[in-house]
């Protein structure tokens, strides 16, 4: 037996990625049969028509402009300036609350994600999140020394379960003092939900009443798909919600360039916190660079130059909003085709109202992903379903697509 070198606290850590591995499967798949006669549902990225991995022209153009010191200079911990209000001016989009703000430049949004947990999660404390979850949550809890529970996310009329979030944050609170809470809206990954401006009302009344017992919330609102749920104003009406809440509640936004800049292997995100106390705010900007020196240490200057660049020319702005725009249209048409047919052969797939993915309930994910290997359909199974990746399938291969998960499900029934 081959002798153990890992910290105790580390050997344990095997990463297992349905993911990646449904990704491999459909690759071997392809190489057999012809990419042309194989659907690949499980890709996390928008690809286009052609099934080639789509981007903005505007990006590419104003990236490829910068000086070569855009590339290789270090840039400053917290990040550039001017890339931090850019995000905040993004993210908000004409919504912005009134309140204290600041930011840090991140590793995409899972380093948002991750600065969030390191600096306000107790160790041994839960982070509260929904059933339906980005799985790399719990990586990020479990690495860090804390764990996720979740509240289910859907009633039994698949709207926003008020009931049960209530219930685990009132549970959770009878033994912690702090509570980290993830909501993944609008566009949530995996099932395409967005809470209504309803929703946001019992959270924030659910959150307040702990707030007035002195109890601690951070709330981390995960944008990752904001910009394909729709109409930007509109999809940001919520925010305007967190103006001047209780001084013990913050409010977090995880921002990421990887889907609106299809920017994903650049790597940069943001960080951005909101609180109604100039000192929380103060707090959080030292504490996050602290967190950054020690891990990633700076972030990709060329990456926020580039969105600086973009932000600031108004011709250039006006052309990306343009091309984003139509990758959105773009990928709100498959899922639609997708809920379309589901209705009509009966698949109880879970409401989609935009974004990446969509997913439909099963007691035996992997079952019925295997069953669709026989149609050369490849999707990723999860812990309570099967996750379709709407932006990975081109339109002419999605029609059929529903109706084949029905057919798989019935056999393995």
């Amino acid at each position: 037996m081959a002798i153990q070198m890992a910290a105790s606290h580390a050997a344990s850590r095997i990463l297992k990625d349905a993911i990646f591995g449904a990704a491999a499967a459909c690759r071997t798949a392809a190489a057999v049969h012809g990419e042309e006669n194989v659907v690949n549902a499980t890709i996390g990225a928008v690809m286009d028509d052609a099934g080639k991995l789509a981007h903005l022209p505007t990006v590419e153009r104003v990236f490829r402009s910068l000086p070569i010191e855009d590339y290789i200079a270090y840039a400053p911990i917290a990040g550039l300036p001017e890339y931090l209000e850019a995000a905040i001016d993004i993210t908000f989009a004409g919504n912005r609350p009134d309140g204290f703000l600041g930011a840090i430049a991140t590793a995409g949004g899972t380093g948002a994600l991750r600065t969030a947990v390191d600096n306000y999660v107790e160790r041994r404390d839960q982070v509260l999140t929904s059933d339906w979850f980005w799985g790399t949550y719990k990586v990020i809890c479990q690495e860090l020394g804390c764990s996720v529970t979740n509240f289910q996310l859907f009633d039994e009329e698949n709207n926003f379960n008020h009931k049960a979030f209530a219930a685990s944050v009132d549970r959770l609170f009878q033994t912690q003092e702090s509570l980290l809470i993830i909501l993944n809206t609008p566009a949530h990954n995996p099932t395409g939900y967005s809470l209504s401006l309803e929703d946001w009302d019992h959270v924030l009344e659910t959150i307040k009443k702990h707030a007035k017992e002195g109890k601690k919330i951070q709330l981390l609102v995960d944008i990752a798909y904001i910009d394909f749920a729709g109409e930007k104003f509109e999809t940001r009406k919520f925010m305007r919600k967190f103006a001047n809440l209780p001084e013990n509640i913050l409010t977090l936004f995880a921002f990421s360039m990887s889907k609106a800049y299809t920017f994903y292997g650049q790597r940069c995100g943001a960080l951005i916190a909101l609180s109604s106390n100039k000192g929380v705010i103060d707090e959080f900007s030292e504490i996050s660079k602290y967190a950054a020196r020690a891990t990633w240490s700076n972030i990709n200057r060329g990456a926020m130059t580039l969105l600086t660049r973009i932000q600031q020319d108004s011709a250039a702005y006006t052309s990306y909003e343009a091309e984003r725009d139509a990758l959105y249209h773009l990928v709100q048409e498959r899922g639609d085709i997708f809920m379309k047919e589901a209705a009509a052969c009966s698949l109880p797939a879970l409401p989609y109202k935009g974004g990446f993915f969509l997913a439909i309930p099963a007691a035996n994910p992997q079952a019925v992903c295997d069953q669709l290997h026989e149609d050369l359909i490849f999707a990723v199974p999860l812990k309570m379903g099967v996750r379709i990746a709407a932006c990975s399938v081109p339109s002419r291969k999605m029609h059929g697509i529903a109706e084949k998960v029905k057919q798989a499900m019935d056999k393995i029934s």
